[in-house]
């Protein structure tokens, strides 16, 4: 099990293609919340409010069947949150993400803003592929030798939100660890004719850290939960 996941079980009913427009909304709507508890790595109370916060938003998106599952690795406890959604199909989409942070992060999430927009972007890009037959899709990641799962929750993620858009054909995925690369993920659109690319690529993770701490400015005295969009 992968530690401090949300991890989402739907059957794999196809659903219906969404409607072709990118919602900024839909990028990163939580990540402010999230952001305001500060650090939270795995093993710290912080780290328990950010699974509670995971937990009741799934169960506010619907699901019936919602979990937290503790765990423990080389001594300290960490929990996991599990939210299940059954369809009408025998098969099984895994979608999964990080809800904590490095220990010395200013609440910064692991997937980062670039990526949410990639995220967003990518399931429009596949709503408006999804009848184009002639091109194949694909995704390609690469992190640094020290990132543990392959493929990462952000490919999973990708691919998730690609189906989710109608885009109901194979899509072929790759996954490299070398050197201390930060993290790129391609996502490609392939015919005889042409190639579409999408490329996100982390740099460092300065970019991760400059958005939460524009997010701890700016959140003092305010109460709900708010987009980037706002901070920006």
């Amino acid at each position: 099990m992968i530690p401090l996941s949300a991890l989402m079980l739907a059957a794999a009913a196809a659903a219906a293609p969404a409607s072709p427009s990118v919602d900024g909304s839909a990028a990163l709507k939580h990540a402010s919340a999230l952001a305001s508890l500060g650090p939270h790595p795995w093993g710290s109370p912080r780290s328990r409010a950010a699974a509670a916060y995971v937990a009741a938003q799934l169960r506010g998106a619907g699901l019936a069947e919602v979990r937290q599952e503790d765990f423990e690795v080389k001594g300290v406890r960490g929990v996991n949150v599990v939210g299940v959604l059954k369809g009408a199909g025998p098969g099984l989409v895994v979608v999964g993400a990080h809800h904590d942070t490095a220990p010395d992060a200013p609440g910064a999430y692991d997937d980062g803003g670039g990526v949410g927009v990639m995220i967003e972007v990518a399931r429009y890009a596949a709503s408006l592929m999804s009848n184009l037959e002639e091109f194949d899709a694909h995704i390609i990641e690469t992190h640094h030798t020290r990132k543990k799962d392959a493929p990462s929750g952000t490919l999973l993620a990708l691919v998730d939100e690609m189906k989710a858009a109608g885009y109901l054909r194979s899509i072929d995925i790759s996954s490299n660890r070398a050197g201390a690369h930060p993290g790129t993920h391609e996502i490609g659109f392939d015919s005889a004719a042409d190639t579409i690319t999408l490329r996100h690529t982390a740099r460092n993770r300065e970019g991760f850290a400059r958005g939460a701490l524009k997010a701890a400015q700016w959140i003092p005295g305010k109460k709900g939960v708010f987009e980037f969009k706002e901070i920006l």
